[in-house]
């Protein structure tokens, strides 16, 4: 999986988490859910994710080397 992947992964899980959070612990955790929407949509203009430079910096790869049996 490459860069991209993994942000999709984490924006996805932690939008399910805060919503699941939010319905039976404390509605406050909805306002995670609105920062991941509003990270996901600054990156959309900026091209700037927190996520994507940690990511990077543990040597997740940021295409498809197109080695391999699944590459595109």
């Amino acid at each position: 999986m490459i860069v991209t992947d993994w942000v999709h992964v984490f924006a996805g899980a932690f939008i399910l988490i805060s919503l699941a959070l939010g319905t039976w612990v404390h509605p406050y955790w909805y306002f995670f859910t609105a920062f991941v929407g509003a990270n996901l949509f600054q990156y959309g203009f900026s091209k700037f994710c927190p996520l994507a430079m940690i990511l990077k910096k543990l040597g997740v790869p940021e295409s498809r080397s197109g080695k391999g049996c699944c590459a595109k």
